[in-house]
């Protein structure tokens, strides 16, 4: 068992990691909420099967004796508070799922992530990290436009960003905590850089939808928090019309306006939070925003004023309850909306 948690790149990373498992081995089970349970395949495990699970705070709330060989802490920010009430008791839910581990297993853990840095000298596992930005002596980092593996004095080339299909400097983040689950399991660099190559991004994850009259639609409806949706405009690199907003998870939304940067010509607001979301951006001096009754709507007043050369982006920033049963549901909509306009 490989398990993977973290507040945002969960479900990409599982993804590229149980494409990397599959290079290497025959029997492989990708699970989780990533959308299989894994009851409904554990009856079909053999002694060769390896499972690559994607573990949620609220699974992991209630472990007892969950000790997975490698496991995977991708980052933690504020996010479900209105669940667990405060960001200690989120952080303790996340670093659980090492809570079993000892010296025989591993803990990957962002080193750029403060919270976790410091929370890893409290772990038993043996603890590996991976960083965007910071050149580590053992892990799996960034150099230049190179994901490189230190270890044992030496420094081996993993893969070029730009060998990959995935966009941002969170998704080669996810690919190097992929890397090192992988290594820490004994996978060749061979096998992971065929994955690497080979990967495509998640569906919902600021996927390319089509493009339109000279407008390109990306879908991250799976941006279900500030954090995630500060992702999704990171990766633009056109101005941006904005669709966000949806059910109040007791977020903050200052840091998600204050990362559009200059690239969000229009924020269009739709749902419960959408009048908490504007305050904020006045705040913030973002005055650029209108409000939407319904993602048709959005949608369409996206289409109307966007020019050959920009983006329409739905990168939420909020859950989809209220207006959608899920973030698929949302994501798999706004794909029909743009798909039936008219060039």
């Amino acid at each position: 068992m490989l398990a993977i948690t973290g507040t945002n790149g969960k479900t990409t990373t599982t993804a590229l990691l149980g494409e990397i498992m599959k290079t290497a081995y025959p029997h492989v089970h990708v699970v989780g909420n990533i959308g299989i349970p894994y009851t409904g395949v554990v009856t079909e495990d053999t002694d060769d099967t390896v499972t690559v699970a994607e573990i949620s705070s609220f699974q992991l709330e209630t472990i007892d004796a969950f000790c997975p060989c490698v496991s995977a802490i991708l980052n933690i920010t504020p996010d479900h508070l209105n669940r667990h009430h405060t960001m200690e008791n989120y952080i303790a839910a996340k670093l659980s799922i090492a809570k079993n581990q000892g010296p025989e297993q591993t803990c990957v853990l962002n080193y750029e992530d403060e919270v976790l840095r410091e929370r890893a000298k409290e772990l038993s596992a043996h603890v590996v990290f991976f960083s965007s930005l910071t050149q580590l002596e053992e892990g799996v980092y960034l150099k230049g436009d190179k994901i490189v593996y230190a270890h044992d004095g030496q420094v081996e080339d993993v893969i070029a960003t730009d060998e990959l299909n995935i966009l941002g400097r969170h998704n080669h983040e996810n690919a190097m905590a992929a890397t090192a689950m992988a290594l820490n399991y004994g996978v060749s660099l061979d096998h992971i850089r065929q994955a690497l190559r080979a990967f495509q991004a998640v569906e919902h994850r600021i996927e390319y939808v089509t493009e339109k009259r000279g407008v390109r639609f990306y879908n991250d409806s799976k941006g279900t928090n500030p954090d995630a949706a500060i992702k999704g405009i990171q990766a633009m690199d056109r101005p941006t019309y904005l669709i966000g907003g949806g059910y109040d998870k007791q977020s903050e939304y200052t840091e998600w306006i204050n990362s559009f940067d200059g690239k969000v010509k229009k924020l269009v607001l739709i749902g419960q939070t959408r009048e908490k979301i504007a305050e904020t951006a006045d705040a913030c001096g973002f005055h650029d925003y209108v409000f939407a009754d319904s993602l048709q709507e959005a949608v369409d007043i996206c289409y109307e004023n966007a020019q050959n050369g920009d983006a329409v982006l739905l990168s939420p920033a909020c859950a989809s309850w209220g207006m959608f049963p899920n973030y698929e549901v949302r994501g798999k909509m706004f794909k029909e909306m743009v798909h039936a306009l008219k060039e």
